[in-house]
């Protein structure tokens, strides 16, 4: 009878459990959820005796932490934030790069930083703060990509260039109460402008992250620190000033947790530390527009066929429609030869890497080219070699995702986080949906996970 009745206990209980998840949980307006993005942050610092980091161990150790994280293809800034907020690839969410051809004009139409579209007009699908607002949490972002003109967020200021950018779509009011409490917001259109000045762009982030926590208590607040990806493609990664400026990213998280000890919701808040790609140090360009220069491919006033740079990748793009496979397959062939090339991918292929075909997207390329560690793509046609070796050591990123190197990083600390987790590797799709997770939101039709063996009872 009592083995009975446990079976029976059992049953009711998976049942109840069934029909909480069917009705969806309740927003925890009493929460709060901050996601920070280090941009440039590889996995592979975390556990590099060398880089200094006390601050994000002490979190790892008290908190959950990924082996490494796979990013997105290409593993570059903007479609890579919109992964880890919508929880899906680009073929679906609709950033495919930093940039993208135009077919009908030949021109290369940039998306970093935010120059010309609003988030409605690029991000195709629901973000995890379009679900917060619509579930009553009140929600905010710092610099975070594809953000410009976001309706859904209550406090923002855009990743863009320009003393007017902030003015123009940052959130009015909020700005007025910073430069009130002596934060000088009106001093990033200079600091994005100078060599170095990722150092006080952060700084000044991390303040206006407190500012926020503790005046306004938002449920859900998204940063992006920028100073470790500029150091590492100016001196590549491993390097003296790459240690120094993971060290400082490192300092903004203290801060940043000092804050958040301070603020209304101190014992109710998580901290997701995450990163959008990892690192190759790079020595050689290759030059497609050469060959395809050479092929005669790029004469007149409408090319034949034309590459987007996307660091460590290369979208190609195929103009000529009557002779669209010919070249596509001429070229394919000749990338293959080419040294440095790690792979050349057809569409067929576009599925396995997260990117729509040019049938589903007249964005997407017809080819993609990523290139081996060492390597970079360029977007110059001058000069007769393809591979051209550069006058010093730097680094990049933008190459196939599940390679040591190019892991991202993913630590995740505070209330409803269990302690000691080692996640092994996991996916950015993940991010999203565990956030909504935290704040007991839902997020529909994801290709990522909840990483429930992170989360607390």
């Amino acid at each position: 009878m009592m083995k009975l009745f446990l079976q029976w206990l059992l049953v009711v209980c998976l049942l109840a459990a069934l029909l909480d998840a069917a009705c969806g949980a309740e927003p925890q307006k009493d929460r709060c959820v901050i996601l920070v993005s280090v941009d440039g942050l590889a996995g592979f610092y975390l556990d590099d005796p060398v880089a200094h980091m006390p601050t994000l161990r002490r979190m790892a150790v008290e908190g959950a932490r990924a082996a490494g994280m796979v990013c997105s293809f290409p593993t570059v800034t903007w479609p890579n934030h919109t992964t880890l907020v919508t929880g899906v690839e680009p073929a679906r969410h609709g950033v495919l790069g930093n940039n993208y051809l135009d077919r009908s004009t030949a021109r290369n139409i940039p998306l970093i930083v935010d120059p010309l579209f609003d988030k409605d007009e690029i991000v195709k699908v629901p973000t995890i703060y379009d679900v917060a607002h619509a579930a009553g949490l009140t929600t905010a972002a710092i610099v975070w990509p594809a953000t410009r003109n976001a309706r859904t967020l209550h406090f923002t200021v855009p990743d863009m260039k320009g003393n007017e950018s902030w003015a123009r779509y940052g959130t009015t009011s909020w700005l007025a109460e910073l430069r009130e409490a002596g934060v000088p917001v009106d001093r990033h259109g200079t600091w994005v402008e100078q060599s170095g000045g990722g150092v006080q762009r952060d700084w000044l982030y991390v303040r206006m992250a407190a500012h926020l926590l503790q005046k306004h208590a938002p449920n859900l607040l998204l940063i992006h620190l920028v100073e470790v990806d500029h150091v590492q493609h100016r001196e590549g990664p491993r390097s003296a000033d790459a240690y120094w400026s993971v060290s400082y990213a490192d300092s903004c998280l203290r801060d940043l947790v000092d804050a958040v000890a301070r603020s209304p919701r101190a014992a109710r808040t998580t901290i997701i530390v995450t990163s959008d790609h990892g690192f190759f140090p790079i020595d050689v360009e290759i030059r497609p527009q050469v060959l395809m220069r050479k092929l005669g491919l790029r004469g007149g006033p409408q090319p034949a066929a034309a590459s987007v740079s996307q660091g460590g990748a290369c979208a190609v793009y195929i103009l000529d429609q009557a002779r669209r496979k010919q070249i596509a397959d001429q070229l394919a062939e000749l990338f293959q030869a080419t040294r440095g090339i790690q792979a050349v991918l057809k569409p067929a292929e576009f599925s396995r890497i997260g990117q729509p075909t040019p049938d589903q997207d007249p964005r997407a390329p017809d080819l993609w080219l990523s290139a081996e560690s060492g390597f970079s793509f360029s977007d110059a046609e001058a000069g007769e070699d393809v591979l051209v070796p550069r006058a010093s050591r730097a680094g990049t990123h933008g190459y196939l995702p599940d390679q040591p190197d190019m892991l991202g990083t993913l630590v995740l600390w505070g209330h409803g986080i269990r302690s000691g987790v080692n996640l092994g590797k996991v996916k950015s799709v993940d991010v999203a949906p565990t956030i909504a997770a935290l704040l007991g939101l839902e997020m529909p039709d994801v290709q990522g996970r909840v990483l429930h063996e992170a989360l607390a009872p």
